[in-house]
């Protein structure tokens, strides 16, 4: 597994006061799903559903598809290495730069020889770009691919205002697979739910190759609160958008400093001098502001980060704590 994505706070003994690292919201609600836990700390007491097929059902029904295009994984992490090894004499493509995992997942294959047909990895929104693609350019773009199988990651749909591909409409296609997390959809990271969405025999492949009990109880019962709960891990999607453009445009007035294009929540910052690295470990240890050092997407370099929005206040700091590394080059 690629040891390279952000939110590495374990790395740094207590000196992050403000995570931007991951791009998630920080101050996520979880009270209910917390005490909702406790109440269930019996099921620890025996093994889970082999498959967990109630929780594939109310994912089915909130998503508008069959339970069998439904497939839960520990985290959408598992569907990736999952779908990598299915396709495993495949020959595989990223439309970089995108999240590393995939091309990671791919590395870890046993087979020199990739003849089988084609394989097309994407993120979309993507990851670390923010960048949403337009529904009927994607739809067209798979459809013209009938020797490609197309894996599309809409793990951060919840976090644009853009259009992003249906999955009823999308299980029609057998060309098409979807991976959703719940990890980011209610900021739960440490709970590694996912799943993917495809047409039945897809699945079904999928199904075969998947441990059994890879979801634990408590995640399982995590999930189906979630899903009957419903309740938004961070502020209201127009506000939080809103105050992801006040950053940027914040960000923009440091000399050295360019906040890119976003339409989601988190967004690349490119730094016109310094590096990426030193300018991590100087507002960890300055500041207490944990980024993304973004050098290891390929197609970026030393001059990236990453960051996603976070409080007013806590934006702010980032802003002092960039402008404070600039101006000491």
């Amino acid at each position: 597994m690629f040891n390279g994505h952000g939110d590495d706070l374990y790395k740094y003994q207590g000196k992050v006061k403000y995570n931007f690292s991951s791009n998630i919201f920080s101050h996520a609600d979880l009270s209910g799903l917390k005490q909702y836990l406790c109440k269930q700390m019996d099921v620890i007491a025996n093994y889970p559903e082999p498959e967990s097929y109630a929780l594939e059902q109310m994912i089915a029904e909130n998503i508008g598809v069959e339970r069998g295009n439904v497939l839960i994984t520990n985290g959408a992490t598992e569907a990736i290495y999952l779908i990598a090894h299915y396709f495993a004499r495949y020959h595989h493509s990223f439309a970089n730069p995108t999240f590393s995992e995939y091309e990671e997942a791919v590395r870890t294959l046993p087979y020199s020889s990739h003849d089988a047909g084609n394989v097309y990895w994407m993120c979309n929104p993507n990851n670390p770009t923010g960048e949403v693609r337009e529904v009927e350019e994607l739809t067209t773009f798979i459809r013209s691919g009938e020797d490609t199988y197309f894996i599309v990651d809409q793990s951060y749909s919840h976090y644009t205002k853009q259009r992003v591909l249906n999955p009823r409409q999308m299980v029609k296609m057998k060309n098409c697979i979807l991976l959703y997390s719940m990890t980011k959809r209610y900021c739960i990271p440490g709970l590694r739910l996912g799943y993917i969405v495809a047409d039945k025999l897809m699945i079904d492949a999928f199904r075969a190759m998947h441990p059994a009990w890879s979801v634990n109880a408590l995640a399982i019962e995590a999930g189906k609160y979630l899903l009957e709960h419903d309740i938004p891990n961070f502020p209201d999607l127009d506000e939080y958008l809103s105050e992801t453009r006040r950053l940027r445009t914040e960000i923009n007035k440091i000399d050295g400093a360019e906040a890119l294009d976003t339409e989601t929540n988190f967004f690349l910052i490119k730094l016109k001098k310094g590096h990426s690295k030193d300018l991590k470990e100087y507002l960890v240890n300055h500041f207490g502001v944990l980024i993304r050092d973004a050098s290891n997407f390929v197609g970026l370099n030393s001059h990236y980060i990453r960051v996603a929005t976070q409080l007013p206040e806590e934006n702010d700091v980032l802003v002092d704590g960039i402008k404070s590394y600039m101006s000491q080059l």
